[in-house]
């Protein structure tokens, strides 16, 4: 762990130098998207240099290119295509042609202007309702070259946030990998960029999952002959033991942060067990002879679902329990063999492991309408669902390309990106 006050101190000082400063007379928007309205069609022509230099016209393009990625994967913006901008007139330093951008049917302009300061990168990003001639919001950043994704990400996070979404450019995904040689926890950006490697054990670390404040990492180490249950404060390099008798593992921090449940055979049998995020005043919560795993809490953090084949049969079922433990009920049918559940954010879907003729796939319940729908269709192993902040997206392992790899795809089941490849990449968590 001697490497770790390095790294995360690395991603302090990036934090310190893209603060974004907000531009005058910012106006706010208050529209939700709900599902099923159309998406928000949204030009984003090329920036605005103001250096002759080939680093800032680079770091343009670099900015521009990762802010049109996010806005595409957000589901609720529609990028009007580049071959449109040729019947519109350039924007000025002081003039926007705002009916130009209408005529090619824009709702919304995102205008950006790159210029260099003090060794650095300073980018600006104003954006507009078209039909009104209003300006909505404006940020600048100030960035060096390695951190110029992340300025683009703080935008569209900015973006996002007016229209009532949950940021999710900036969330990142733990999950493991032997890339190095044997299973550690890792971390990387929503796209699959920047891994970084966060434990150095060298030993097998598994089943990372995120404090609400993304400041910790709970998991299951190997590193003392044990699988025991393991806290990591990111920021200050410290580890420090919550369950180290049996076997410990699927730890779940509460929405809150205040809780944390995680699955031990302390007892003797595989129970689900609640304590304070600490690892203090451990209080179990399930009592039966079956295997008991996998909590997941409910947004609210007032219920718990949890995988357990308590009904004689074998097979393991999606139960949900009141936070205590009290009033569980089955609320999977069907199939042989059903796990590792994952709440959404909305508490109204929860995603999980089926296994139908052999082949592993997930679905997703509505908690509500007892609805499942199949979200993965595949003769791939696939697994360890996990929803992004906004619960538009999933991430999960699969064997579809041969080796175990991270990939999300929408809820819907569309849009499926590889964020991983090489070696084995699996187990993987989004931040809430």
């Amino acid at each position: 762990m001697k490497n770790k006050p390095k790294i995360i101190s690395g991603l302090v000082f990036l934090s310190l130098i893209l603060m974004g400063v907000p531009m005058p007379a910012q106006q706010e928007v208050v529209l939700t998207i709900r599902e099923g309205m159309p998406m928000i069609p949204l030009a984003l022509p090329g920036f605005v240099v103001r250096s002759d230099s080939l680093q800032a016209k680079a770091a343009a393009d670099e900015i521009r290119k990762t802010l049109e990625g996010d806005l595409r994967y957000s589901r609720i913006f529609q990028l009007l295509p580049s071959a449109h901008y040729s019947y519109v007139r350039p924007l000025g330093p002081d003039k926007i042609f705002f009916k130009d951008w209408d005529s090619i049917q824009a709702k919304l302009l995102l205008a950006g202007e790159v210029s260099e300061a003090d060794g650095g990168t300073v980018f600006e990003g104003k954006l507009y309702d078209v039909k009104s001639e209003r300006f909505i919001l404006g940020k600048r950043y100030q960035a060096e070259k390695s951190a110029l994704r992340l300025a683009a990400h703080r935008m569209a996070d900015e973006i996002m946030k007016l229209y009532g979404e949950k940021p999710i450019f900036t969330s990142k995904i733990a999950f493991v990998s032997n890339r190095d040689g044997n299973d550690e926890i890792y971390m990387m950006d929503y796209d699959g960029a920047n891994p970084t490697r966060i434990t150095f054990n060298r030993t097998k670390d598994y089943m990372p999952g995120w404090s609400p404040d993304q400041r910790r990492i709970v998991y299951t180490t190997y590193k003392r002959a044990n699988p025991d249950l393991v806290i990591l404060s990111l920021y200050e390099g410290k580890s420090t033991v919550v369950a180290d008798r049996g076997t410990n593992f699927s730890g779940a921090f509460s929405p809150d942060g205040k809780k944390l449940a995680f699955c031990s055979t302390m007892d003797g049998n595989a129970e689900i067990y609640a304590a304070d995020a600490d690892g203090t005043k451990v209080k179990r919560l399930t009592f039966n002879n079956a295997i008991d795993t996998a909590p997941s809490w409910s947004p609210t953090g007032r219920e718990i679902a949890f995988t357990s084949d308590r009904l004689g049969t074998g097979t393991p079922q999606i139960f949900i329990m009141d936070a205590e433990g009290s009033n569980v009920r089955k609320v999977s049918f069907g199939g042989s063999y059903h796990d590792a559940p994952s709440w959404s954010p909305d508490g109204e879907r929860i995603a999980f492991v089926s296994r139908v003729d052999n082949i592993f796939d997930i679905y997703i319940l509505n908690v509500r309408t007892n609805q499942i729908t199949k979200l993965t269709e595949s003769n791939a192993r696939n697994e360890s669902p996990s929803w992004s902040p906004d619960g538009r997206h999933i991430v999960f392992a699969s064997n579809l390309s041969g080796t175990i790899q991270i990939y999300t795809a929408d809820y819907d089941g569309s849009n499926l990106r590889a964020l991983t490849s090489g070696r084995e990449n699996k187990l993987p968590c989004w931040t809430n």
